[in-house]
């Protein structure tokens, strides 16, 4: 199967699997259901979750046991967004093509939306550990848990807007970039590992192209920023320095930036490399991440 053919393949299996995951019939609260659902199914490339099940191929676990983590993931990753686009953070009015949750919605229900699947992850994620009476599952959980948290995303996040307006040295960028993008980027390829019964040096081994992979993806979107094309990105551009906010390209211009996220991009292949043949799909992927336009 070319490479095309296997990311539409796992794009749509990770969407089914969220379409018949999320609740969507409860008379009583049809309208957060409705606000989560939206949100979730606005689009997106399902990278978090792709990733899951790329790894999970090196060690031919069975994807049924990935798929609930792949589907919390991607989850945790979209209420993310949600707040990210909120009046009080970006205030953007148009995520992936549409208009974002808190302008269909209202901002109190965009916030409810946003909490909702947070909670709803953990829930789902927790209930197929519990069932499993699987220690692996759990530590896999906690590995998700800790990338969403205050020492990963959200501790980005908080980052990005105590220091938006403000000058910013390159370690405070790289830190806020490996944390509020990197870390969910990573855990997805760790806990994947976690889940297939990796060893340490598996895991440990995964968690760099992970992380070499999330750092580069960010520089990446900070200069599709800057020199994108809005429709193909689903969102306006420029909203880097219209924000003032400090990023790669800010600090080091485009060619540069380039540079950086050419060479990220070879470390997370090079990781790969102990794999062979075996991680195929992934070395595809990161090649298509590096290259996208979109």
């Amino acid at each position: 199967m070319d490479f095309d053919t296997e990311l539409k393949q796992y794009q749509n299996d990770i969407n089914d699997y969220l379409d018949k995951t999320i609740p969507s019939d409860d008379k009583h609260i049809g309208t957060i259901l409705s606000s989560m659902r939206y949100s979730v199914f606005a689009g997106g490339k399902r990278l978090r979750p792709v990733l899951m099940l790329g790894t999970a191929e090196i060690f031919d676990c069975p994807f049924e046991n990935i798929m609930p983590y792949a589907a919390g993931i991607e989850m945790i990753h979209t209420y993310s967004l949600i707040h990210d686009d909120l009046p009080g953070m970006d205030d953007d009015d148009y995520r992936r093509g549409k208009p974002t949750n808190h302008r269909v919605y209202g901002t109190g229900m965009a916030i409810l939306a946003g909490d909702g699947l947070l909670n709803f992850a953990f829930e789902h994620m927790l209930e197929h550990a519990y069932k499993n009476n699987g220690g692996k599952y759990v530590k896999a959980v906690l590995e998700i848990a800790h990338a969403s948290g205050i020492h990963g995303m959200i501790g980005g996040q908080s980052v990005d807007i105590e220091n938006t307006g403000k000058p910013m040295s390159m370690e405070l960028i790289k830190y806020m970039h490996k944390n509020k993008t990197g870390a969910l980027i990573k855990a997805a390829v760790k806990s994947s590992a976690i889940i297939s019964g990796a060893d340490d040096d598996d895991i440990k081994r995964l968690g760099l192209y992970g992380s070499n992979l999330g750092l580069a993806f960010q520089i990446i979107d900070d200069i599709l920023d800057v020199c994108g094309d809005d429709k193909k990105l689903g969102k306006d551009t420029g909203s880097d320095a219209s924000n003032n906010k400090a990023t790669y390209v800010s600090l080091y211009g485009i060619e540069k930036s380039k540079d950086a996220a050419a060479s990220l991009t070879e470390e997370a292949i090079c990781a790969l490399k102990h794999y062979g043949d075996r991680a195929q799909f992934l070395y595809k992927l990161t090649d298509y991440l590096l290259k996208r336009d979109f």
